[in-house]
């Protein structure tokens, strides 16, 4: 038996119809989701063919929501079922426990008004989750964005150059990061002392020669106060409030070696209200912003970056944009 990917089917395939009783078909599409992580988690030390099968009851739901059909030679799958490779796979299952844990944390708040505590209220679980699935950004970054970066992986060629994580969390993306440029040193930073204790901890579980190049520190974003030495910045800017995000982007930039290249995350339009909604409200939870690929754009084009480009990441993910500080510029970023 086998399971194989087909071809996206158009969408209202996948339309769940809420009926005369939206808030129990929503309870159940919880489930749904469920059944979508418990098997793609499994299906990272499996075949997915396997998992499907040793579970008909879970697959049957996986079946109700278009994602699984049974085929003459085996499981036919949707594509978004299916990652290209396992460690794009096991961030993606990664990223899905942490939006269940979290909307568990969000349904259990009891009190109307209270403020939401940020990542600093989430779980130890959580924050490992979250961090975890950062792995598969600092692999494209390694892998896909920085070989397009004019000039970029040169520098980082050169030993002892250095790279910036803003908000390194669990250290799993500055782990990654660390793993695609062996000959550059890594430094992450973060305002949450617990989460970087889980980095220490992830760090000392990682191969030895990796991890020595990777650097913690307890900081602020908007306390950077190193000029022109960094070959690379990332900032994952959803999870920085606009306050903060707004303080801190030009620190960033003057942390920056003329030439060198800052890359942030975005979050992408959703194209239905369910998925905008859902965006503004987890961004308000996590102590985040709304910024949009486009908003952060105009963002570095205001602060003096130049040959702005996107890239995409997958399907509904991340939007990676990448700005370089001039070659001639020395003080960008100081106003």
């Amino acid at each position: 038996m086998s399971a194989s990917p087909e071809p996206a089917a158009p969408s209202t395939s996948l339309a769940l119809p809420l009926g005369e009783n939206p808030v129990a078909v929503l309870e159940a599409a919880a489930w749904a989701m469920a059944a979508i992580v418990s098997t793609q988690r499994q299906a990272l030390s499996a075949p997915l063919a396997e998992v499907l099968a040793c579970d008909p009851q879970r697959t049957a739901v996986l079946e109700s929501v278009g994602l699984v059909r049974r085929g003459p030679d085996g499981f036919v799958v949707h594509p978004s079922l299916v990652q290209a490779d396992a460690a794009t796979a096991r961030s993606a299952a990664e990223a899905k426990l942490s939006s269940l844990r979290q909307a568990v944390s969000a349904a259990a708040s009891d009190v109307a008004g209270t403020p939401h505590g940020g990542w600093g209220a989430q779980t130890d679980e959580v924050l490992l989750s979250q961090g975890r699935a950062s792995a598969a950004t600092g692999h494209a970054l390694a892998a896909k964005v920085v070989p397009r970066l004019a000039g970029c992986a040169e520098r980082l060629a050169v030993e002892g150059s250095r790279i910036l994580d803003v908000g390194t969390g669990v250290g799993a993306l500055a782990l990654s990061l660390a793993q695609g440029f062996p000959e550059a040193r890594v430094e992450g930073i973060d305002v949450l002392e617990r989460a970087l204790g889980l980095a220490r901890a992830e760090l000392s579980v990682a191969d030895p020669a990796v991890a020595a190049r990777v650097s913690l520190r307890h900081q602020d974003a908007a306390d950077v106060s190193e000029t022109g030495i960094y070959q690379l910045i990332w900032l994952p800017a959803p999870f920085l409030s606009e306050e903060l995000l707004r303080a801190a982007l030009p620190r960033l930039v003057e942390a920056l070696a003329p030439g060198a290249w800052l890359v942030a995350g975005t979050n992408p339009v959703a194209d239905d209200a369910l998925r905008r909604s859902v965006g503004r409200w987890t961004a308000v939870r996590g102590g985040g912003n709304a910024f949009d690929t486009a908003r952060m754009s105009e963002e570095f084009e205001a602060l003096g970056l130049g040959e702005r480009r996107t890239f995409p990441t997958v399907p509904g993910g991340p939007v990676l944009i990448a700005a370089r500080r001039p070659l001639g510029d020395r003080s960008a970023g100081s106003s």
